[in-house]
């Protein structure tokens, strides 16, 4: 959807959009109450699938009715399966189950205070400090970033990069997949304390371990300990204020090798920041989850880099929404 076919939206379209929830709502209380791995391989009926989920068998049967309705089950005789579907992407254990759906509960219940936060200009101060969120919000940047991360670092150069840090690193993906293509980079996984060792335990399991170390601390506040040839920010930008973000990239480049990069993987918007349509959603959901973020325009992410003294930019695009602003430092 985009402003481009705003001319074609009727009644019917308008209705379909507000309703749209209602779909969600379903497939994310199914989600939550862990049902699509308890009717894995099962054919069971509402009154037996309730005993195992401690829910009311009457009420389990209207949301597994429309669960099917979805195409997410079938119903044979009043017993309920998994359509193929549900059983390879919403079945834990499954290699392409779609764990990040965890986050997106969470993204839930922000945004439900949207018409408080637009009429208040501030974030519910309601969540995010309870181990789950956190556990939630690594595993979905951790799966979503599983393949782009492969096709991310096949589009950079990174040849002659020994040392690299990555801000805000996460699960630790992006560095093991630089990692992979280059055996002799060395990374630096820099987040916050409550964070890193989760981010551990994703390296752990990363055959090349070896080549990453860590260090806690707060990115607009604590200093970098070394000089790298790459500095990535993936997902970073967009959580910090314009200010916040003229001020971080200056550090980073404080912190670059000469003849280094500087890597943002982010939202980049036109410039009337109305395009692309999952960018200015995405804007809503800083708006509803962080006190200062924001998704910014190509222009305003290279004035941060020409206020840094970074003068040769690239800009490398991507069929994942995301896109990359690239500063070298001459």
């Amino acid at each position: 959807m985009n402003n481009t076919n705003n001319e074609l939206l009727t009644q019917q379209k308008i209705r379909e959009i507000a309703y749209a929830f209602q779909s969600s709502r379903i497939l994310l209380t199914a989600f939550e109450l862990d049902l699509f791995t308890y009717l894995d391989k099962h054919l069971l009926t509402s009154e037996q699938l309730a005993v195992e989920l401690n829910c009311n068998s009457k009420s389990l049967e209207r949301l597994l009715n429309a669960l099917v309705g979805l195409g997410l089950l079938r119903k044979v005789k009043n017993k309920f399966y998994n359509t193929e579907a549900a059983s390879n992407y919403l079945v834990k254990g499954k290699n392409e189950f779609l764990g990040n759906l965890y986050h997106t509960n969470d993204l839930w219940r922000s945004w439900s205070n949207l018409t408080d936060v637009v009429k208040s200009g501030k974030k519910e101060t309601n969540k995010k400090s309870d181990d789950n969120w956190k556990e939630n919000f690594i595993a979905a940047m951790h799966f979503r970033a599983i393949k782009e991360s492969k096709i991310l670092a096949s589009m950079l150069d990174l040849q002659n990069v020994k040392t690299m840090l990555d801000v805000g690193g996460g699960s630790g993906i992006f560095s093991m997949a630089f990692i992979e293509k280059n055996n002799n980079i060395k990374s630096t996984i820099f987040d916050l304390p409550h964070i890193i060792p989760i981010t551990k335990k994703y390296v752990n399991e990363f055959q090349l371990k070896e080549n990453i170390t860590f260090q806690e601390g707060n990115y607009l506040n604590d200093d970098f300990k070394n000089t790298f040839d790459l500095i990535f920010l993936s997902s970073v930008v967009h959580i910090n204020s314009f200010d916040q973000n003229m001020a971080l990239i200056q550090k980073c480049c404080n912190s670059l090798n000469k003849g280094g990069q500087i890597i943002i993987k982010d939202w980049i918007m036109n410039e009337n920041k109305t395009e692309p349509f999952g960018g200015t959603l995405f804007s809503i959901n800083m708006l509803v989850g962080s006190e200062f973020g924001d998704t910014y325009s190509e222009k305003e992410m290279k004035d941060w880099y020409l206020n840094a003294g970074i003068n040769k930019i690239e800009r490398k695009s991507s069929s994942f929404g995301w896109n990359l602003l690239i500063g070298y430092k001459e």
